[in-house]
């Protein structure tokens, strides 16, 4: 009996999913929970797991390839008698990368060579042969864990989670699993070794002590770009996904509401937290996540049934990937969590991001957003708002600012302008107002209220 493997549905956006390495080759055994393949959807990388005891009979998807959720990527039979009938029926494909393949032919000529000595020598020759041959398959067979056409590591979720939180260089570690892919242990054993400095999307500098030193030193940095003068590069998955979403989002009637903030309490409260770990990110989002507690409306979203209402304050946080597209983690209930652990959390998610391995509730149960520019010296923009939520905060950087007093008097004040994008049909301006009047009160006046 046949099982199809479908390609499935990794969160509730996807609507297809790239396959980025098969595990099991055609004939393999493959048992009930292990892993057959990896495949990339909108925002991770997972691997996918066989739902029943057999042998992996047909490949019809190669790695490398797009197919829509639910579409059929491969065969599992219960018997090994099975395989070749359904290989008979189905066109299965290699799936052996172009390097994998060079080798073979390297291999291939080797035996060849290998066996017309066989046949002028001696009887016992052809043992010492064998020794031969194994020498020059085992030289020329590729780790698969660094040697692919786009120099991918080739590593399972979990290894990578592990190497992201023990500060190991995935790029040094060599695999022990099928074709060189690295597994949990290999990290384990690497523990210690170099860790490759990610490139961090919020920036180094918090939204309320830009200044203009900070700001000359990163209009010098070269910008990104994801592609050479003359090319036209192909959207990736996660750029189509980003891409969809904004779209969906012309057809949301939104409004927008600034509010200027003074940060010099809130600056040096910062400078007091920071040297203990703690991240400007983490001080924004719970700042914003206890005003949200008294402003339940703003956390609201549009349904085609009503209004919305979570059960729980979920800050997501835009951070940009650094081959394109954004991805945004979520801090859950943030304002319930001491500032110190929700830094720690906050870093953690950053470092998995960018290796592609947050679970889909990790970046997917957002009910309020942030995007921060702050650290690049803007001094106002507007975000898009994206679906599923009814509003997102924009911050942009904390800057000398020319005050009007309530007594006529003019002074020099350190000024962070927020902007706030709202689904009308959830959010009336009123309630934006409110909202950031609160949350201005909060940061100019108790930032220490923030700690616990």
């Amino acid at each position: 009996m046949s099982h199809e493997i479908f390609m499935p549905a990794l969160s509730s956006t996807m609507t297809e999913g790239k396959i980025v390495e098969w595990l099991k080759n055609p004939g393999d055994k493959v048992e009930r929970g292990e892993s057959v393949l990896v495949v990339e959807s909108d925002k991770a990388d997972m691997d996918v797991e066989s739902f029943q005891d057999g042998y992996l009979a047909a490949v019809l998807m190669p790695a490398g390839s797009t197919a829509p959720v639910g579409e059929t990527i491969g065969i599992i039979v219960e018997t090994e008698d099975e395989i070749l009938s359904v290989q008979k029926n189905n066109k299965t494909v290699k799936i052996q990368s172009d390097e994998n393949k060079k080798d073979i032919q390297l291999e291939n000529k080797s035996e060849e060579v290998s066996v017309k000595s066989v046949k002028t020598a001696k009887r016992e020759e052809p043992k010492n042969n064998k020794v031969e041959e194994k020498i020059i398959k085992n030289e020329s067979q590729i780790d698969a864990s660094t040697a692919n056409s786009s120099s991918r590591v080739i590593a399972s979720p979990k290894a990578k989670k592990l190497a992201a939180q023990n500060g190991v260089d995935l790029t040094k570690v060599r695999g022990s699993g099928p074709h060189g892919r690295i597994q949990a242990e290999d990290v384990l054993k690497a523990k210690g070794q170099p860790t490759a400095v990610p490139w961090i999307g919020e920036g180094d500098y918090s939204a309320g002590i830009i200044n203009n030193q900070v700001a000359k030193s990163i209009t010098k940095e070269i910008g990104n770009s994801f592609g050479k003068p003359g090319e036209t590069v192909q959207f990736n998955t996660l750029q189509k996904a980003v891409n969809k979403n904004m779209e969906s989002s012309l057809g949301v009637p939104c409004f927008r509401v600034g509010y200027s903030i003074k940060t010099q309490n809130l600056d040096n409260f910062y400078k007091k937290v920071k040297q203990n770990g703690v991240t400007m990110t983490a001080i924004l989002a719970k700042a914003v996540a206890k005003t949200l507690n008294n402003h339940p409306q703003v956390n609201a979203s549009f349904s085609e049934n009503g209004i919305k209402y979570p059960d729980s304050i979920n800050i997501a946080i835009a951070v940009a990937m650094e081959d394109g597209g954004l991805i945004t983690p979520v801090l859950k209930d943030p304002s319930k969590t001491d500032l110190f652990e929700l830094s720690r959390e906050w870093k953690d998610l950053v470092k998995r991001s960018r290796s592609k391995q947050l679970d889909p509730d990790e970046y997917s149960t957002g009910t309020f957003t942030l995007s921060n520019l702050g650290m690049f010296g803007v001094d106002r923009f507007d975000a898009i708002l994206p679906p599923g939520t009814g509003a997102i905060l924009a911050i942009a950087a904390s800057k000398p600012t020319v005050v009007a007093n309530d007594n006529g008097s003019i002074s020099v004040e350190k000024v962070m302008q927020v902007n706030l994008t709202a689904d009308h049909r959830v959010i009336y301006g009123a309630d934006g107002a409110a909202f950031l009047k609160e949350l201005a009160d909060l940061i100019e006046n108790s930032p220490d209220e923030l700690v616990t």
